[in-house]
Formats: structure tokens, C-alpha cells, sequence
């Protein structure tokens, strides 16, 4: 008897606070009546307007040779507009990415051969997933993304490092930045989670089955060139998965350019010399990659 009685307020229970409403908003939405919704609160939430992806993104220049069958690199400069990125030693991340990313592509131009185009020549705001898809969209040969990172209150941790795509990541390190520049979008609009386990490992499988050999080569193509003109951190070459990297069939590389909390880091990636010596390292190593793979 006990049980049948609690039973019978547990239906009475569900009628009130479930059914009940659901009864109560048909009623409304039958008659065409607005619900008053109480203002209590709504000061507390933050409202954005978020840009979204446009169906047609729009491509930037390509700058360099008119042959189309020339090789196309393209630049990213991450971060931008309203996302500064890391900041550190009084810059952004953004600014100083962009600096980073027109010095290579004015000395690419100036040695000839490869055509240019960059994701961002101002300091605009990019959705993650338009910085691959201007890559597809334009046909690149090669995608690189520039990014800067920041330590926080540690000063003394310095250097560059490359990362590559890979449905796990090469430490933990590596996965708490891919988790941070993949969070970005929760920020600039589009989100890029969501996808299943099996999507994500079909779309890893997909980009890296040829581009997975050639993003590694270009990857230790640039450790060869810097050699002993670019400071590098201990890990260099990482791997983990970037959104930004997910471009298939275009071998794809993040440079993590240093930290901009430490000072001479800083002062390297924001000097004129600093600038040149990137871009001289940089260009070497994607002429080199090109011409590799045109012997192929």
C-alpha cells in the first residue's frame, strides 16, 4: 500500500512540473499569444555578434608568378581582430604574426618561382575553418599557420617549435595548446567540435595518408635550414590535432614562431633583423620542399 501511494505522488509530481508546462506553452502557441518572460537576470548575460562562415569565402590575392602551374604556398597569420592571441613583454600574438607573415611572403616574392597568398593581410578576425578552406579553395601546395605562444609568468621559457596534425597528441604539452588554439572559435563564431571519434579519426586518416609524410618532411626541412639562425625549443617538432590544420591533401605545418613572454623572444620575432632572419630560414625551406617534390 506504501508503494502504491508513493507511486501515485510521484505521477502527480511528474503531471505538475512536466506535463503541466508543456500544457500551458501549446496553449499559447494555439491562441498566437507571447509568453511574458521575466527580465530578472538577463543583465547578467553577455551578448556577441559572432561572424560565421560564409558559404562563399572570400580568397585573397595570389601574388607572384601568373603561371597557375607554378607551386602556391599559403600564409597564415594567426589569430586577429577582436582575438589577439597570446600577449606578453607589451605585444600581441596577432601583430606579431602578421609582421612574420608578410616578411616571408615579400622574401618569397623576391627570390621568384612560388606564388603567394595570404589568409590575412590586416589585423581581421578569421573563423578557424576559413584559414584551411582559403588553402583548398586556392589550390595551395602548401599550408603553413604562424603562430606565437605565451608561458604566462614564466619568462624564461623560449624557443620555436612545429607541429604537425595527428589525432593524438605527441605530449601533453602539445595537446594543451592544440586545446587552446582550437578553443579560439568558441570565441570567433564557428564551432569546430562536435564531430564523432570516428569522423575525426576518418578526417586525420584522410589529410595525413600522403600529406602526413610530406607535413613531416617540411617539418624537418625547416629544422635543417634554422640551424643555428633560429632558436628552437627543446621539444621542437610536436604533433596534435589542430583544427587549423585539417586541410585534405595539403601538407599543412603550424610554426610555433617562440614565446612572446620572453624578452629576447620577443625582441627577436619583433625586430626588422629578427623578421629577415625568419623569412630567409623560412623561404629556404619551403624552396627546397618544392623542389623535392617536383623530382618526386
Amino acid at each position: 500500500m506504501v508503494t502504491m501511494a508513493l507511486s501515485k505522488h510521484l505521477f502527480w509530481i511528474f503531471l505538475v512540473f512536466a506535463v503541466l508546462p508543456l500544457a500551458v506553452l501549446a496553449g499559447y502557441a494555439a491562441t498566437g499569444q507571447k509568453l511574458a518572460v521575466p527580465t530578472m537576470g538577463r543583465g547578467y548575460v553577455v551578448q556577441l555578434t559572432l561572424p560565421e562562415l560564409e558559404e562563399q569565402v572570400v580568397l585573397p590575392d595570389v601574388f607572384g608568378p601568373q603561371d597557375a602551374s607554378r607551386p602556391l604556398v599559403v600564409i597564415d597569420a594567426g589569430h586577429g581582430g577582436r582575438d589577439p592571441g597570446a600577449s606578453g613583454t607589451g605585444v600581441k600574438e596577432k601583430d606579431v604574426v602578421l609582421g612574420l607573415a608578410k616578411a616571408l611572403r615579400d622574401e618569397l616574392l623576391r627570390q621568384g618561382g612560388i606564388r603567394v597568398a595570404l589568409t590575412r593581410e590586416d589585423d581581421r578576425l578569421l573563423v578557424l575553418a576559413e584559414r584551411p578552406e582559403i588553402a583548398r579553395r586556392l589550390g595551395a601546395d602548401l599550408f603553413l599557420s604562424i603562430h606565437a605562444d605565451s608561458a604566462g609568468e614564466i619568462s624564461s621559457v623560449s624557443g620555436a617549435s612545429i607541429y604537425t596534425l595527428s589525432n593524438e597528441a605527441s605530449s601533453d604539452a602539445a595537446a594543451r595548446f592544440a586545446a587552446r588554439e582550437n578553443d579560439a572559435d568558441r570565441l570567433n563564431g564557428v564551432s569546430v567540435e562536435g564531430q564523432s571519434e570516428a569522423v575525426s579519426d576518418i578526417l586525420v586518416e584522410l589529410s595525413q595518408r600522403r600529406s602526413q609524410e610530406d607535413s613531416a618532411g617540411f617539418s624537418s626541412l625547416i629544422i635543417r635550414e634554422a640551424g643555428g639562425k633560429l632558436r628552437f625549443h627543446p621539444q621542437a617538432q610536436r604533433s596534435a590535432e589542430l583544427a587549423v590544420l585539417r586541410a585534405p591533401d595539403i601538407p599543412s605545418v603550424l610554426f610555433e614562431s617562440g614565446f612572446i613572454t620572453n624578452p629576447e623572444d620577443a625582441r627577436r620575432l619583433t625586430s626588422e633583423e629578427g623578421k629577415a632572419q625568419f623569412a630567409s630560414v623560412m623561404a629556404r625551406a619551403i624552396q627546397v620542399y618544392f623542389a623535392r617534390i617536383s623530382d618526386e
